[in-house]
């Protein structure tokens, strides 16, 4: 049988309407936002299904949105005799919230609530306007980190190491705009700006970490009952401290999402099954392994295609 790992998006892919394509399957969805609801004290399934978008895209609604979106994927994904158990996961930035979910280490209630309370700690560490975040394609992770260090003035760093030739930037807007200009000269071939309002991963981050490392103790965590790939370290943590420790640096420290992806190779896996809106992490997984297979299930066109290629594998 194929050995399979279930991966969580994170911020990015979020859009209003996302989750409201499921069919027979969405009297689940709408039961996984509905426990969300109850714990936010307000109607986030409102949110995602009418918007408005821009404040849907303010982080301390997108992040639990987004949580729920992947644990409501993952739901229905598991439902699917033909899809193989998971071996391991891991999540995209904070879409390690979202595994930590299914593998039962947080309950949804406790994490959506911590990832609402990350997303504003985030917001108020700069202020509104003041951080963005950019991807650089083309060039390799030396290249990007020289374009940043280039830079003279503000905080502007490598965050996020997703696939050869595609790593984000983050930190001051005036910053990055220069890293972007100086990565363009050094021979990129693209560059992005993200639909994210804060420099996430950046060492602008810290104090934040460090507030929400206080929250940590407020919420009852377990040991994953499914090993899961951290962005920081690309390891397994062994404690319920060391996860506490990993998702505090994670969050002023880069994410190593392509060193996880090589590692769940390494450790057998075959297919990446992505549950969340869009397909990003997907689409990372063949250049980053060229042997490895992804499948995404995001709405029932893609479950079906989903149960298609396992039926067939």
């Amino acid at each position: 049988m194929t050995k399979i790992a279930f991966v969580f998006p994170g911020q990015g892919a979020q859009s209003v309407g996302m989750m409201t394509v499921w069919g027979d399957y969405q009297t689940l969805v709408k039961e996984t936002y509905a426990q969300a609801s109850d714990a936010l004290g307000y109607d986030l399934w409102q949110l995602v299904s009418e918007g408005p978008e821009e404040r849907l895209n303010q982080t301390e609604i997108t992040q639990p949105a987004m949580l729920c979106a992947g644990v409501a994927c993952w739901k229905i994904a598991t439902q699917q005799s033909e899809i193989p158990n998971a071996s391991l996961m891991a999540g995209h930035s904070f879409g390690e919230y979202s595994a930590l979910v299914c593998a039962q280490s947080l309950d949804l209630e406790s994490a959506v609530k911590l990832v609402a309370k990350r997303g504003i700690l985030m917001q108020s560490a700069v202020a509104t306007g003041a951080g963005s975040m950019a991807v650089i394609l083309g060039l390799d992770d030396i290249a990007v980190i020289e374009a940043c260090a280039k830079v003279q003035e503000g905080i502007v760093e490598a965050t996020n190491f997703n696939a050869p030739g595609q790593v984000a930037i983050s930190g001051h807007k005036a910053s990055v705009d220069a890293a972007l200009v100086n990565a363009k000269t050094m021979g990129a071939k693209r560059t992005l700006p993200l639909a994210v309002s804060v420099p996430s991963h950046s060492s602008l981050m810290q104090d934040a970490a460090e507030e929400l490392f206080e929250v940590f103790n407020s919420i009852n965590f377990s040991m994953p009952i499914i090993p899961i790939i951290h962005n920081q370290n690309a390891g397994i943590a062994q404690s319920v401290d060391e996860i506490k420790q990993l998702l505090r640096k994670q969050l002023y420290q880069p994410v190593r999402w392509a060193d996880g992806v090589r590692e769940m190779h390494t450790r057998g896996i075959e297919c990446l099954v992505e549950c969340g809106p869009g397909k990003v992490l997907s689409g990372l997984t063949r250049r980053i392994e060229k042997t490895m297979h992804a499948q995404a299930v995001f709405d029932t066109a893609s479950l079906e295609n989903t149960i298609q290629y396992f039926s067939e594998y």
